[in-house]
């Protein structure tokens, strides 16, 4: 278990425009070989958008982007036309494939967070797609296959117990609250990087919520 705190991440963004980012993984200015990805996961960013503020139309290609909004509402708009707002508890994911390009602002009167997680995929190429899911329930798993992956969103009461799922890579991001893996115990937007997880628990030490990804072996 591999465990990497929120304070490690790498700044980003631009807060003089509102933007406030921190990436878990190698990205821009803040090259690091040995931390490029884990499993099929290259960034795992936390944005933080003040109101009026975002992302101008920018590409993507060979990517697969899932959103997890934590608080406010996040626009998002494509050019395969799509537009939406995402919210609290809605799962985005955009399969950027050959080539894509979107925005993303926060055009609500309050703070946005939300988190956002690139895969690669197993096979480069294909058409562009978008999918939104509102209000996962917890524990309802959400697949990925272009990726080989699986996200589990799990909200846990004080004290409940939750079983982190067997797999060749198992990646653990602390949305809120306090957790322990094991012995170690983590807060907000602390993660954990597991190989080969097994028989490994999670327990709630105050009201949490989680994100964990599974992840096959790659090729």
């Amino acid at each position: 278990m591999d465990l990497r705190r929120a304070d490690e991440r790498y700044p980003g963004g631009d807060e003089a425009a509102g933007i406030a980012s921190r990436h878990a993984f190698s990205f821009g200015p803040h090259y690091d070989p040995d931390n490029l990805r884990f499993g099929a996961l290259i960034a795992c960013n936390e944005e933080r958008l003040a109101p009026g503020s975002g992302f101008d139309e920018h590409p993507h290609s060979h990517t697969e982007i899932v959103t997890w909004v934590v608080e406010g509402e996040l626009t998002h708009r494509d050019s395969t036309g799509h537009e939406t707002v995402v919210r609290a508890g809605d799962v985005q994911r955009l399969s950027s494939a050959v080539g894509v390009r979107h925005v993303e602002r926060n055009d609500g009167a309050v703070p946005l967070t939300f988190v956002q997680m690139w895969l690669a995929p197993l096979d480069p190429g294909g058409d562009p797609a978008y999918e939104i899911v509102r209000g996962i329930a917890d524990s309802t798993p959400y697949a990925v296959p272009e990726a080989g992956a699986m996200l589990h969103v799990r909200r846990l009461a004080a004290g409940e117990r939750t079983a982190v799922p067997d797999g060749a890579y198992v990646y653990v991001h602390v949305v809120r609250g306090e957790v322990r893996l094991d012995t170690e115990k983590l807060g907000p937007g602390d993660a954990a990087r597991i190989t080969d997880a097994e028989g490994v628990d999670a327990v709630a030490v105050t009201p949490a919520e989680v994100l964990v990804w599974e992840m096959a072996a790659q090729s």
